[in-house]
């Protein structure tokens, strides 16, 4: 009897050691995307990326609480903490929310190239563990496919466009300019140019090649399969849309836009016209059925199927919301 609780007994440490061992290795190794998953949408992520909905879950930086990063149903409104980090940039897949965190900002304020942006980082659904990919000064992050497209800032290059895999592997710089990389269509990233020329350009995120997509003097363009929408600065920071059969823009704004998202067939933007004219706005695709939702200065324009998000220019500690579809009134945030 003594033989066989010597041998049992060894063996049985053993077994637990090695389930341990392969559930550590399932549970720690990264879950790739089969597909080019795009991680947000253009428009929130050139709103600073605060809110993001993935499989009938909206991933938000809470205002209530911080502005650490949350989940929410978005239709009965339950909420649960994920984490203790100052979120913003969201993106989130089947298996990861990934975000920038700003822990270190004594005032939170969502801000381009705020250096006290400390990290970029992969929340796991499934453990519930954080890891940090790039612990460099990080923001406009963008998953695209199993890549997360972002400027990356150090005191050598300063800002320029970076890519690091899932696991946080093959951190490399793709540009030495700090383009936007807030419009991805699939492996497509669509962004204009800086430093020569404010063209709109279309990057294959597979082979690493661009070509000109319109020229011109443009900015923040949002591309879906069927257009791509853009400011002109040439006029007047109007609202413009180039069809993928067009080769010349058609206006739908004439505002002058400070920001704008578009989702689905409208399109949520602030004008801020050089008399004083400023509200935040909605309009058809096609440039039809304009209304003003709020008159003021906001920023922060985030939506999801159920809501806008907004906040007031200068009190960004507050966010508003209004039903998505342009008709209803307007509250208080407060999850």
């Amino acid at each position: 009897m003594k033989n066989i609780r010597r041998i049992l007994i060894p063996g049985l440490i053993l077994l637990v050691i090695a389930g341990y061992a392969v559930f550590h290795y399932i549970s720690s190794r990264t879950r790739w995307n089969d597909s080019y998953v795009n991680g947000n949408t253009a428009g929130n992520l050139y709103n600073n990326g605060i809110f993001c909905e993935r499989n009938g879950t909206v991933y938000f930086s809470n205002p209530n609480d911080s502005h650490y990063l949350y989940s929410m149903d978005p239709v009965s409104g339950e909420t649960e903490k994920l984490c203790e980090d100052i979120a913003s940039f969201i993106n989130a897949d089947d298996n990861y929310v990934y975000y920038v965190r700003n822990n270190v900002a004594k005032d939170f304020q969502f801000a381009f190239l705020h250096f006290n942006t400390n990290s970029l980082c992969r929340y796991d659904l499934k453990t519930g563990k954080v890891r940090i990919l790039d612990s460099a000064p990080s923001i406009y992050a963008s998953l695209i496919g199993n890549y997360i497209y972002y400027i990356h800032y150090d005191t050598e290059t300063a800002s320029t466009l970076y890519r690091i895999k899932l696991d946080g592997s093959e951190c490399e710089q793709v540009d030495k300019n700090p383009y936007f990389t807030c419009s991805a269509n699939g492996q497509y990233l669509y962004y204009n140019g800086i430093e020569k020329d404010h063209n709109i350009y279309q990057m294959d995120t597979a082979t690493g090649t661009s070509q000109t997509i319109c020229t011109g003097n443009f900015w923040m363009p949002s591309a879906d399969n069927e257009n791509i929408y853009f400011l002109d600065c040439e006029q007047n920071y109007s609202l413009v849309k180039l069809s993928r059969s067009q080769s010349e823009p058609v206006r739908i704004v004439s505002d002058r836009i400070e920001s704008y998202n578009v989702y689905g067939n409208l399109i949520y933007f602030q004008k801020n016209n050089l008399d004083g004219d400023a509200a935040l706005c909605c309009v058809q695709t096609d440039g039809s059925n304009y209304k003003v939702i709020r008159e003021g200065n906001f920023t922060n324009i985030n939506v999801t199927s159920q809501y806008v998000y907004f906040s007031e220019a200068g009190k960004e500690g507050s966010i508003y919301m209004t039903p998505t579809g342009g008709n209803g009134s307007v509250s208080l945030f407060n999850p």
